[in-house]
């Protein structure tokens, strides 16, 4: 895959800048024609600028960190044993399949920004923001998984602070995102207490 460049001399940050000295608001003619050109690059175009292979990291680890947290939870759903295990049991089922959906939806905007997922199994630990364990106990397990998203929610808030309005495409991605971790969280710690 061709993996796109960007001139940071072209982003539209320095038009922006050379606009609001005017006191107005225009668009950059520069980058709009820039942007018929070049159409190997996808949704890529001059406006992503410098910080593309940033926000492309970010998404990488966010995507190691999301299938680690499948493979957890799946190993839950299938170990969790106990008076109240089949319900919890079918909540980290439910928390798997929608960790993958993050996955899915990760990856597909790191192809949308000319990058490529790394879906490789060696580093998948090492990437992860989120632990893998093998817990048997239930409340341990339920315990682990609490942490996995509360990792989550804080790596994911940071990163909304991160992009800013660089990508607000991702950042919107993002935000939906943490909003069903904060949904797993809250879920999670319910079952804890009882």
């Amino acid at each position: 895959m061709k993996r796109p460049r960007m001139n940071p001399n072209s982003t539209p940050t320095k038009q922006a800048k050379s606009n609001a000295g005017n006191g107005h608001l225009a668009l950059d003619p520069k980058a709009l024609e820039a942007a018929k050109h070049s159409l190997d690059d996808g949704a890529v175009t001059p406006h992503f600028g410098p910080w593309r292979e940033d926000i492309i990291k970010l998404l990488n680890d966010s995507l190691a960190t999301e299938l680690v947290c499948v493979m957890r939870y799946k190993r839950h759903h299938f170990t969790a044993v106990g008076l109240a295990s089949p319900a919890i049991a079918d909540e980290f089922l439910v928390h798997a399949n929608e960790e993958m959906a993050h996955a899915d939806k990760l990856a597909q905007r790191i192809v949308q920004l000319g990058g490529e997922p790394d879906f490789n199994p060696q580093t998948l630990t090492q990437r992860s923001h989120a632990d893998y364990n093998g817990e048997t106990d239930l409340k341990a397990m339920i315990r682990t998984n609490l942490i996995a998203e509360r990792v989550a929610i804080e790596a994911y808030s940071q990163m909304i602070d991160l992009i800013g309005d660089k990508d607000p495409t991702t950042r919107r991605l993002i935000e939906s995102i943490l909003e069903q971790e904060q949904e797993h969280a809250d879920e999670l710690s319910d079952w804890l207490e009882k």
